[in-house]
């Protein structure tokens, strides 16, 4: 079971990984103003996107439905581990939107300011936050 929990630690790292630097590059995506620029923002972030913070986000969810499955459905009826799955059901949908954002990217037709992504960019912080501290501290 440690080998599964480390595991899903390191995946985790790496989706949280492409979901920090993902909207940073959508910050200077959306101030990039010649062509040559904006091709080389679509590339790296069309990489991070389904290279590593999509891989990251599967392996993790499939490592801790693992989890869950080892420990036994009891765990299930914890209210930190229900918490915590609210959190990653909305970073799953924090992930979505950034894939949302990529295609808008790559058909030229982001709405948003640099500055819009610099705030959409502190989101998955506070969930990390949330979500070690539900692991860590198994409040409730």
């Amino acid at each position: 079971m440690l080998w599964i929990k480390a595991f899903h630690i390191i995946f985790m790292v790496t989706w949280f990984a492409g979901l920090f630097y993902l909207p940073r590059l959508y910050v200077y995506h959306a101030s990039a103003e010649d062509p040559i620029s904006q091709d080389r923002f679509k590339i790296m972030e069309r990489k991070l996107y389904w290279g590593i913070a999509t891989p990251g986000a599967i392996i993790t969810i499939a490592l801790g439905i693992w989890l869950i499955t080892v420990i036994g459905p009891a765990i299930l009826d914890t209210t930190w581990l229900q918490l915590k799955l609210v959190l990653v059901v909305l970073l799953v949908g924090y992930h979505i939107w950034c894939g949302k954002l990529l295609l808008e990217f790559k058909h030229n037709r982001n709405q948003h300011s640099h500055l819009w992504y610099r705030w959409f960019n502190e989101f998955p912080v506070i969930l990390l936050i949330a979500i070690v501290l539900l692991v860590e501290l198994q409040p409730g």
